[in-house]
């Protein structure tokens, strides 16, 4: 495989780990570590990392190496706001002209979610989580608004890969939510949709102030 190749599906598999919080803040990304578990070479590792070192979804150590960027109170706050901006103006343009076949996903995407959480694969819900968003700015049909939320690199910030009754709470509320906005969806309901989203988003900024 090519080593431009190689090194963005380092930069993707991180990416995607850093973004649904299986990577999490303070994490240090080890280059021979994820060269064997990615199965890569060391170059293209050092690729990916400097890559998001640019997006700054990681920092480098006072000492050298790279590390997921800690989320500060401000940060949680920023990100809640641009979410709201980005998903609440993708539910205004989906809900009078959303498909079946959308539905139908969202919908696959919460039974996803709720079976890997039922199976204790954690880091699997955390990726449907981060699907499920993703699917709400796709399904508005605006291939700038995609482009500029993928741009925008939010990550989950409400989540901890844990079992403890804290986080199945957690995972248990979100799972709650992501239906009660496929619902409103559903009944073509902005109102529903709206309120049942603005709830998930600030329940999340919280959750983070809570943990940090």
């Amino acid at each position: 495989m090519k080593e431009d190749s190689l090194s963005n599906r380092a930069y993707t598999e991180l990416r995607k780990k850093i973004l649904s919080n299986q990577l999490t803040s303070g994490t240090r990304l080890k280059e021979d570590e994820w060269s064997k578990k990615l199965d890569v070479n060391r170059m293209a590792i050092r690729e990916a990392l400097t890559r998001l070192l640019g997006e700054q979804l990681i920092v480098q150590g006072e000492k050298g190496g790279f590390f997921v960027k800690t989320l500060t109170l401000e940060d949680s706050h920023k990100i809640r706001e641009l979410r709201e901006i980005l998903e609440i103006g993708a539910l205004r343009l989906l809900i009078q002209k959303v498909t079946i076949e959308q539905v139908a996903e969202l919908d696959r995407i919460c039974d996803d979610f709720s079976s890997m959480v039922e199976r204790g694969y954690f880091g699997g819900a955390c990726e449907a989580d981060v699907k499920f968003h993703e699917t709400l700015i796709e399904c508005a049909g605006n291939e700038r608004l995609v482009e500029l939320y993928q741009a925008s690199n939010i990550p989950l910030f409400h989540q901890k890969l844990g079992k403890t009754q804290t986080h199945m709470d957690d995972y248990e509320l979100t799972d709650q939510e992501h239906r009660e906005i496929v619902a409103g969806i559903k009944e073509r309901d902005i109102k529903r949709a709206e309120e049942a989203l603005l709830k998930h988003l600030i329940r999340g900024e919280v959750a983070s102030i809570d943990l940090t």
